[in-house]
């Protein structure tokens, strides 16, 4: 075969080569390597978070021997607040405890001294051995009472750390739900409240970190005293020894808790991967459209991409501890040595000499021991600080309490020059300079094309949101003035996309109004005016049937049927204003009447109905209909009078109507019929 290369033909101008598309920037991850494919297919890029903007690169980042030293006292005093707060008795059993036992070690460590000068000195064996009794007796009775006060400390500890971390869970967890709802949906935040959720166990794990602590410093300060009483040079060479060790653990737990950070995103989405395929809402289409094999792929690959970054800590981890080992072995044999040349210069007495031993090797222990705990402690207290950094945050953006009453009797809802962007969102306000009235004890109906600002306009008036401008009048009293706890309690809610409690359906109706007495007289009204009786008798066990497939016994609900019970959820709120978003998009035609009935039916006692659908023949007997466009509004009135002004709702519902339009076909003219030849006269 010839060669393919052109040798001397001009490139030919009909076919250029296409151009290169252009390539994606995107920012490295701590190793410095770029995304995964996955992150860039299904998170549309890296999952690492930028520590630049993190508190962390200050004071709490900065891990060294002297921050460590400087923050030890406010780290003790953190976790026995902790454990003051969960069971004062369990904390005072063990802060006693452990500072015994390290003032027993340092009765130990004398009458140890003593025995074996006891031992060393001059006369016959059986004469010193006798000297020695009463210090070795000493001795087995204080190890007897060290092993008592352990066994003491180790039982407070036991009862303290779950009371710890479920105190720390509950503070978390109650922050975390009074909040804004813009906090919720705010990166940052939520990023916080994905770091501080491990806080709560490592507040546990501090308990028993900081008693090893308090132990092992006075155990430490026990040694070094005997050390220095025996001779002053032997304390500054025990420090040495025990250096390498702490410079090693800081720098890890400093890698450590830096990737921790800036992976806990990329952590989460392995995890929501890894969910799907165990999901019941996925599990259809997993199956159908043989996605599995798909989602297996891409954990696969979100998974090694974490395995490689924590390779890269291991490879340095054992960089570091090997440059640590070789200093500590300089520092022992530099430390031996020097207690060698005391002996020989007989500057110290052989049994001075065998105390110094023990009390090197029981001080090089115990601060190996100070400095590896402190060093957890320090570093579990950088999570734990995540948790009080919520506090604080959550604090800052708490839905505000008290304020100015509502009116009892309240005539109409008015938004006066209303604008709203949501957080975060270059685009277009929701609601732009919005200005109309929500007349109470009527049926309002608010319509619009999607993103015309209906559902951001309720969530205003229900105080999940403040407008950035313009007010929101309760006759004539800023919303923005008033308790929100108060206007929340006035209005319920049938959201489209409503939460499914995995719980009892008794449950589902009943926590529409959670702070009510749950009363069988209450359910059955709420799920009557509901229409849900036929959902709750075709329940295997009615009322007391867990809705939740995961668990045994559970059972699941047509969209139409949770629909429904979330309507008698609203119902068994019997909130002044109900609020009702697509309320009937998970029904038939039929069920939707009946719906539409009940929603009627409370009007008609005197309740306020805000009722949101694209389904405009639905709105045919609201009292006023609210039509939006692109946050403003564009007209009001009754369906009677937008129809026959020919707007916007004019048009829609046109649009609407024709898809049911029947076209009957025009009938086929009829054939003309054949023409039958005359009849033949008889001759006649």
């Amino acid at each position: 075969m010839g060669s393919a290369k052109s040798t001397g033909s001009p490139k030919s101008p009909e076919s250029p080569k296409p151009p290169k598309p252009p390539k994606r920037t995107v920012s490295a991850g701590p190793d410095g390597a770029g995304p995964s494919e996955s992150e860039r297919l299904l998170f549309g890029g890296p999952l690492r978070y930028d520590m630049g903007w993190s508190q962390h690169s200050d004071a709490f980042m900065e891990l060294n021997f002297r921050a460590m030293v400087t923050r030890l006292p406010a780290l003790l005093a953190a976790s026995f607040r902790l454990a003051w707060q969960a069971d004062r008795g369990a904390a005072r059993v063990v802060l006693v405890a452990e500072v015994a036992r390290g003032l027993a070690q340092a009765v130990s460590l004398l009458a140890v001294n003593s025995v074996l000068g006891r031992l060393m000195g001059g006369g016959e064996v059986a004469d010193r051995l006798r000297d020695a009794v009463p210090a070795l007796v000493t001795v087995a009775a204080v190890m007897l009472l060290a092993a008592l006060l352990r066994a003491a400390s180790t039982y407070a500890t036991g009862r303290l750390e779950p009371k710890v971390e479920r105190v720390a869970t509950e503070l978390y967890l109650e922050r975390a739900a009074a909040v804004e709802l813009s906090a919720i949906e705010d990166e940052a935040f939520h990023k916080l409240l994905d770091t501080a959720q491990y806080g709560a166990a490592s507040a546990r794990r501090m308990i028993t970190i900081a008693t090893r602590v308090v132990n092992a410093g006075i155990s430490l300060i026990a040694a070094a005293g005997v050390l220095t009483v025996l001779h002053p040079a032997l304390l500054p060479l025990l420090i040495t020894m025990t250096l390498p060790s702490a410079w090693s653990s800081l720098t890890i737990a400093r890698r450590r808790y830096a990737s921790f950070h800036a992976w806990v995103q990329h952590a989460r989405a392995g995890r929501l991967i890894g969910n799907l395929l165990t999901e019941p809402a996925a599990a259809p289409e997993i199956r159908v459209h043989g996605v599995g094999p798909f989602l297996l792929r891409h954990f696969r690959a979100m998974a090694e991409t974490a395995e490689a970054e924590q390779a890269r800590l291991a490879r340095l981890e054992a960089r570091t501890g090997l440059i640590a080992a070789a200093w500590t072995g300089l520092a022992t044999v530099a430390t031996y040595a020097t207690l060698g040349g005391l002996l020989v210069a007989g500057a110290m007495a052989l049994s001075v000499a065998g105390t110094a031993v023990i009390a090197i090797r029981t001080g090089s222990a115990n601060l190996d021991t100070l400095v590896l705990e402190v060093n957890t402690l320090h570093e579990e207290a950088l999570f734990v600080g995540d948790l009080q950094r919520l506090y604080v945050e959550a604090a800052e953006r708490a839905i505000p309490v008290g304020g100015a009453p509502l009116p009892e009797r309240p005539r109409e809802i008015r938004f006066e020059n209303v604008t709203f962007t949501y957080p975060g969102s270059a685009a277009r306000p929701a609601l732009a300079d919005l200005t109309l009235s929500v007349p109470l004890g009527k049926i309002v109906a608010l319509v619009g094309e999607n993103g015309s600002g209906k559902t951001t306009l309720v969530k205003l008036l229900s105080g999940l949101y403040a407008p950035q401008s313009g007010r929101i009048l309760w006759d004539g009293v800023d919303a923005a003035t008033t308790d929100r706890h108060r206007l929340a309690e006035r209005i319920a809610m049938v959201a489209q996309d409503f939460k499914r409690w995995p719980f009892t359906a008794r449950v589902n109706v009943a926590i529409g109004r959670a702070s009510a007495p749950l009363t069988d007289e209450r359910l059955s009204e709420s799920v009557k005016e509901a229409g849900a009786e036929d959902v709750v008798a075709d329940l295997p066990r009615g009322l007391d049937t867990l809705l939740a497939r995961m668990f045994t016994g559970g059972h699941e609900l047509s969209g139409g049927q949770w629909q429904r019970l979330g309507i008698a959820r609203a119902a068994y709120r019997r909130g002044a204003i109900l609020v009702v978003d697509e309320p009937t998009a998970a029904l038939d035609a039929r069920a939707e009447l009946e719906v539409f009935e009940k929603i009627r039916a409370l009007a008609g006692t005197g309740q306020t109905v805000i009722l949101i659908t694209h389904r405009l023949a639905s709105v045919r007997h609201a009292d006023l209909v609210h039509v939006l466009d692109q946050g403003r509004l564009v007209e009001s009135g009754t369906p009677d009078e937008l129809l026959s002004k020919g707007g916007v709702y004019a048009e829609l519902y046109a649009l609407q109507a024709g898809q049911f339009a029947v076209q009957v076909p025009a009938p086929a003219a009829a054939p003309a019929p054949a023409s039958t030849p005359a009849p033949t006269p008889k001759a006649g």
